[in-house]
């Protein structure tokens, strides 16, 4: 394929920006700003998320994933971005972000979004997803559905194993109200007093009644769901909270029972590390992780239609308003939903199955760095097998002629090969450094067990930078050969976590250049010690350098655009809020660089305004795959220019993170980044194309071949390993060429 005449085409191509505003019901947005809200922008892609799990063409198992993705995704969401929102109106912080909102006018906005997207999950679940169930005979039972084997199954369960775990605790005059934990489910109960209310006389107020409450934790240690008896073409559930609500009378004897209901808190789990004080980060960290139990409450949900006395109760005594407050009708904590999966057996219940494929330069190669030796290899998670990373540091724990093993982790898997493998490769006499991350949020705690397994074993372990977090995906691999030394170089957009890998989309290369050798070289020296080099050879390291080198190359496309030169962007992130870089894209745009965005989550940037964005397509992919590489292609008056990154385009990506950005040279692996930007392009079936006021809509699937993109790279893994024999296809046919076909293109959304 050519693809200089491909880009070269007015580079104004692919899928555009529909010519009239869709409707406003999520527009909670200062239109004076030419920035959209990073929180707001948010809660617009879990939006879309949630779209996945209503759309009917996709399997039921994945229709309950995706949901259940929805849930976990806003519980982080609640307790890192909403909870530092609360933090900085507390202490009357009043600044506006760029998109013009103050810390108050922002929880404002994001409260009546989430509110609504809360009732638009749970209509998801109980009118489609779970009539849905029901039709494939998997039913989750209500307490009033049970028959009487069910109930006796229940009663033996509840006496056997779930009442000698439960501690119900009284709350009165003696016994205050018990510190719950976050995210937890618990059961609240109002117990009634026995005596009489007595009326009010004429000159006495109304006798209140005298309400003691005692609340119950539904134990995270037993399942939360509990298969039932049922008929044999049947699966029947019930939830660990109903079990327990049914036996409430074992639980409380000797008193009468009033309302209960079921209630779960959100806390602020963000940790609030000072790093110039902590003489030992390691046990800094660990502290506060015993603190992320505790903090704050900033979300009470609880069953719609509690009694009112519960509701009062609870807000006094978490000291939360009704803002805060989310009646949930159905189930508290969706994540649940994803192990009904287990229920549905049926293949159509499911994605078809796809097992990442071996690489066609690795995969019978007795040899890894004799391969590498001559040639880079490219590697495309997860249509390709993570296996060779695993295999090359395997390998290099046992091969005699390697001197030293270097590696940053940020997120590894809970029984990480790559970690084993370190740590033998220590053991066996290698000088092994490891920069663990231990600022990796909510892996803290899985950080810390494997930075002290590295120790144990030998290894050089150091826990990141003062101030900074190292995001970046780096291992040097230093051998013996012919009488000097030789470096193998993994850079990658992904983590080093052999589990996500099969889930997540990321890129990297495995080369042997000497240019990238020495710049791993220098960077690990960087990080270690006091080395700072002037420059690297090909790879850009932030903060130091990857902002301004970015801003330069997007200048670079304005000044050719401005020249009369050719000119384009393409930019693949996960989120895009930096607004320098929005600046200078912006500025681009209006010089005529014709600009596509593929933004999987956050994007600040408005697309297609006048004289601002008009050049500026942006599109969000949300299919089977997490999108997760960032691949940077700028034409460069047809000298192009290709880069993957572990950075995204986030200030605290750019600024506050170790991160790195490195070429694509091998022409073959340039091929095929500019083959998955041109097939992204090019989806109709899992994209959303972005409006100016931040709203998303589908491509219109009447007007172009049906392309789902990760599909069509699958099918692209397949036939480059030799599992099929059709060739995948060329796209090029379906790149507009024309103005009318940019219009036709330009008026795609539904």
């Amino acid at each position: 394929m050519d693809y200089t005449r491909l880009y070269s085409d007015k580079l104004h191509f692919f899928a555009g920006l529909a010519t009239e505003e869709p409707r406003d019901e999520f527009m909670p947005l200062d239109g004076r700003s030419v920035y959209l809200n990073r929180e707001l922008s948010w809660l617009e892609f879990n939006k879309r998320v949630l779209e996945e799990a209503r759309d009917p063409d996709n399997p039921l198992a994945e229709r309950l994933n995706f949901l259940s993705i929805v849930s976990s995704n806003l519980d982080e969401f609640f307790m890192i971005r909403v909870a530092a929102l609360h933090d900085q109106v507390q202490v009357g912080f009043r600044q506006k972000d760029p998109s013009g909102l103050t810390p108050a006018a922002q929880l404002d906005a994001m409260s009546e979004m989430t509110h609504e997207m809360v009732k638009r999950q749970y209509s998801t679940f109980n009118r489609a997803l779970i009539p849905a169930l029901e039709k494939e005979n998997v039913r989750l039972l209500r307490p009033d559905q049970l028959d009487a084997r069910q109930l006796e199954h229940l009663s033996r369960l509840f006496d056997e194993e779930i009442f000698p775990v439960l501690t119900p605790m009284a709350i009165d005059a003696s016994h205050p109200f018990p510190l719950i934990a976050n995210r937890t489910i618990n059961l609240i109960v109002r117990i009634d007093s026995d005596e009489p209310v007595k009326p009010a006389g004429k000159k006495t107020k109304k006798q209140k009644p005298d309400y003691k409450f005692a609340v119950v934790q539904i134990p995270n240690v037993l399942s939360r769901i509990e298969r039932l008896p049922s008929a044999p073409d049947e699966s029947a559930f019930i939830l660990l909270e109903d079990i327990v609500r049914i036996h409430l009378s074992k639980l409380f004897s000797g008193v009468r029972l009033g309302a209960s209901a079921c209630f779960r808190i959100m806390r602020n789990a963000d940790l609030d590390i000072d790093e110039e004080e902590a003489a030992d980060l390691l046990s800094e960290i660990e502290s506060q992780l015993k603190q992320r139990q505790w903090g704050e409450v900033i979300r009470l949900e609880a069953e719609r239609g509690l009694d009112a006395q519960i509701l009062s109760f609870l807000m006094r005594s978490f000291g939360i308003t009704e803002k805060a407050v989310y009646e949930i009708r159905g189930p508290l904590d969706l994540t649940f939903a994803g192990r009904l999966r287990k229920a549905l057996v049926k293949p159509e219940h499911f994605y078809e199955p796809f097992a990442p494929q071996p690489n066609p330069h690795l995969s019978a190669a007795a040899d890894l760095f004799a391969v590498l030796r001559e040639r880079d290899v490219f590697l495309h998670h997860p249509y390709e097998s993570f296996d060779p990373v695993v295999r090359l540091i395997q390998t290099a724990a046992h091969d005699p002629e390697v001197l030293a093993i270097k590696q940053t982790l940020y997120r590894v898997s809970g029984t990480s090969p790559i970690i084993q493998a370190l740590a033998q490769a220590a053991e066996n006499g290698k000088q092994v450094f490891v920069l663990v991350e231990l600022k990796a949020r909510f892996d803290e705690e899985n950080n810390i067990v494997w930075a002290k397994r590295l120790e144990k074993a030998g290894c050089h372990v150091i826990y990141g930078l003062m101030g900074l977090k190292t995001h970046s995906k780096i291992t040097l691999i230093v051998r013996r050969e012919g009488g000097g030394i030789r470096r193998y170089v993994h850079l990658g957009t992904g983590n080093y976590n052999d589990i996500t890998a099969k889930i997540y989309t990321d890129m990297a290369i495995l080369t042997s250049r000497e240019a990238y050798g020495r710049d791993a070289t220098d960077f690990f020296n960087m990080i270690s010690g006091y080395s700072l080099p002037l420059h690297l050879r090909r790879i850009v390291t932030a903060p130091r350098w990857l902002k301004n080198d970015t801003l330069e190359k997007i200048r670079r496309e304005t000044a050719h655009a401005r020249n009369g030169k050719a000119a384009g962007i393409i930019a693949k992130v996960n989120a895009l809020v930096d607004t320098d870089i929005i600046d200078a894209l912006y500025e681009a745009s209006a010089a005529g660089v014709s600009i596509d965005l593929i933004v999987r989550g956050i994007c600040c940037l408005r697309p297609g305004i006048k004289d601002l964005s008009e050049h500026i397509r942006v599109r969000s992919l949300i299919g089977r795959y997490l999108e997760h590489s960032r691949i940077f292609y700028y034409y460069n008056d047809g000298n192009e220019e290709i880069y993957l990154s572990s950075a995204d385009w986030m200030p605290r990506n750019l600024e506050r993170r170790i991160e790195i950005l490195f070429p694509v040279e091998d022409q073959e692996a340039r091929n095929r980044v500019k083959r998955v930007l041109e097939v992204e392009l090019l989806d109709t079936d899992r994209a959303w194309l972005m409006h100016a006021n931040g709203s998303y809509a589908k491509v219109d699937r009447r007007r172009f071949p049906a392309m789902d993109s990760q599909n069509q790279l699958m099918e692209d893994a397949l036939f480059a390993a030799g599992v099929k024999q059709n060739a995948p296809y060329e796209m090029d046919r379906y790149i507009p060429r024309t103005t009318a076909d940019h219009e036709k293109y330009d008026s795609s959304i539904e």
